[in-house]
């Protein structure tokens, strides 16, 4: 269900919102792949973390299950425990930060995010009613992330650490597409770069031979074996 709430639901709402509003299709692609990558980075920076780090869970000694054998007291290792499932145990060393947490919070907020630019929220005398709608995503979230406290999944620096790394990253991919929330223009995202040298696009192109990639004349050069040394080319 968290992929449900956290990346189905914002996926299905901007779609919509884009289709109702007939928006362009440079601001509807941007919209969504903002989406995409913000979930996805969050989910590969979390699992690092995790993997380095291996914090226990609240909960491992009900994940291991120790047998009636195991010592009472002094460090015991992974073999006293008696659980079959090595995925469920292994996790239990995968508890910061939250997961759950940050993907929440990475999908959601990216939601919130949009829904505040295409109303300009942060504005003077923004409507209250319209602050709280945009903010219904966070709250969305916050409700995810604590559900992990309730299931004694994580403790609150899991939980905390990985609101932010969620938020933190979304917001970074957010203002690579889109201006801040306190410009007036900020329900519209960057134009695509088109305006390169002499009028050319900027980025990758295909080039009929290594000549027609350089933009300039002043960039040509040829060799001549009768002269020995660098002649400029005519660009006509």
């Amino acid at each position: 269900m968290l992929f449900v709430y956290a990346a189905g639901v914002p996926a299905i709402v901007l779609l919509v919102w884009n289709l109702i509003l007939r928006q362009d299709l440079h601001k509807a692609h941007v919209t969504l792949l903002g989406l995409a990558i913000s979930v996805l980075t969050t989910c590969f920076l979390t699992d690092i973390f995790k993997d380095a780090i291996g914090r226990p869970r609240p909960d491992l000694i009900a994940r291991c299950k120790p047998g009636p054998t195991a010592p009472t007291t002094g460090l015991v290792t992974i073999d006293v425990c008696t659980e079959t499932d090595h995925h469920l145990l292994q996790d239990g060393w995968r508890s910061f930060p939250s997961g759950h947490s940050s993907f929440s919070f990475a999908g959601l907020g990216w939601l919130a995010l949009f829904m505040a630019s295409q109303s300009h929220s942060l504005r003077p005398r923004a409507s209250h009613i319209v602050v709280m709608l945009c903010a219904a995503p966070l709250v969305g979230a916050a409700l995810i992330a604590v559900s992990r406290l309730e299931d004694y999944r994580h403790d609150v620096f899991d939980v905390l650490c990985g609101s932010l790394l969620g938020l933190t990253v979304t917001y970074f991919t957010w203002r690579r597409y889109y201006p801040s929330l306190l410009s007036s223009s900020c329900d519209e995202p960057f134009k695509p770069l088109v305006g390169g040298r002499n009028g050319t696009k900027d980025g990758f192109q295909r080039v009929r031979d290594e000549e027609e990639g350089y933009v300039t004349t002043d960039e040509r050069f040829s060799t001549s074996d009768e002269a020995g040394e660098y002649s400029r080319r005519d660009d006509r």
